[in-house]
């Protein structure tokens, strides 16, 4: 089509396609009348978006990929619009009917249900709604600016001396799924205890990933709620990942997945985000006197400045360089740097070591 035709007749119509696929209901495939006509119709909308979106790449020099077949049993998902409620502890879908669900929640929703998608993940299935809600206007916190440094030892480390720890979801499991792999790539393809194998490693990735997702939402989430301004700073992550020796450990953090959360929580909750530009000195500067080593390995892990004689912990010293940038003045009239008050106390104290206050792992309560 994309060859032999011009215009938007190269792309896929996902309207024809449906009423083809009407037509042939009757005769070639009389089973999908036992399930609701949302299914393919969404199906054959994406379908056509990502035609959409693969040209649009080819066309913009973007490297976005060509659409693939989707295979049953990988990422199975569908979704259904129509008459979706919620009764109790069951959900109401199209042809479905009533299904019994895990939570238990007085108020879903507020608001008018859209659409919902079904999922599973090892062979646990997972149902997502779509809500038109209109959201009032978020007043601005009150509250102090924070600079965040994060880290791979230890998670998060703020300005005001709060540490989060890091879960290390992947690292702590990583025996356990070497084992798993191991047993399955032993086992027969199409027996039943390969299948059984399967199902286990499948549980064992899903809850990495839970423990993963729920260490940075909470994280995201207090610290949005508690400042006012947050200030990160823009790393290259894909750069970091060519480091062999460091790029599994970058992966199970998820930088990404963090400033992904803090850019749409602060819109919520009235904070606001500061990105500083990944050519900042964040880790080099003294956050005292504003002394700039030349380098500074990894295996330093405190900062000792050569001219003020501060001995500071490095991610520390990088999350008080960090929330400086975003005060409104940083110069003086005579042109010297004005850094921060808690720079300045820490300044006093260069001989002492500052130990930060830790945050337990599960960071339930509130800091």
């Amino acid at each position: 089509m994309y060859k032999n035709n011009q215009g938007n007749d190269r792309f896929t119509d996902p309207m024809k396609q449906h009423k083809l696929l009407t037509s042939l209901k009757k005769t070639q495939f009389p089973w999908m009348y036992e399930c609701s006509k949302c299914a393919p119709q969404e199906a054959l909308r994406n379908l056509g978006r990502a035609f959409k979106n693969f040209y649009r790449g080819l066309k913009e020099g973007k490297k976005i990929g060509f659409p693939r077949f989707k295979s049953k049993g990988v990422n199975d998902s569908f979704r259904l619009y129509g008459t979706i409620s919620f009764e109790g502890r069951q959900i109401q879908l199209p042809r479905i009917g009533k299904i019994r669900i895990k939570e238990k929640r007085k108020q879903y929703y507020k608001g008018r249900i859209l659409s919902v998608t079904v999922r599973r993940r090892a062979n646990r299935w997972f149902v997502s709604v779509a809500v038109e809600e209109t959201i009032k206007d978020t007043k601005p916190i009150v509250g102090s600016a924070v600079g965040v440094d994060l880290g791979i030892k230890t998670l998060a480390t703020l300005s005001d001396r709060t540490t989060f720890s890091n879960p290390r979801a992947l690292r702590s499991r990583i025996k356990k799924l070497r084992k798993l792999s191991m047993s399955l790539s032993r086992k027969q393809k199409g027996s039943k205890n390969r299948e059984k194998v399967k199902l286990r490693l499948a549980r064992m990735h899903l809850r990495i990933f839970n423990v993963r997702q729920d260490t940075l939402h909470k994280l995201t989430t207090y610290l949005a709620k508690s400042h006012s301004k947050i200030v990160i700073e823009d790393l290259l992550v894909s750069g970091m990942m060519k480091n062999r020796r460091l790029a599994r450990v970058i992966a199970d953090v998820g930088f990404y997945e963090f400033r992904r959360q803090l850019e749409y929580k602060c819109g919520w909750y009235g904070s606001e985000l500061v990105v500083v530009s990944r050519t900042f000195p964040s880790s080099k500067m003294c956050s005292c006197c504003g002394h700039r080593k030349k380098e500074l390995s990894l295996s330093e892990r405190e900062y000792e400045c050569e001219q003020c004689g501060l001995v500071i912990d490095r991610d520390l010293n990088a999350a008080l360089n960090l929330v400086a940038v975003s005060l409104p003045e940083t110069l003086n009239a005579c042109g010297e740097e004005v850094r921060h008050s808690k720079s300045s106390e820490i300044c006093n104290a260069a001989s002492m070591k500052q130990e930060p206050n830790i945050i337990p792992d599960s960071m339930s309560r509130n800091v």
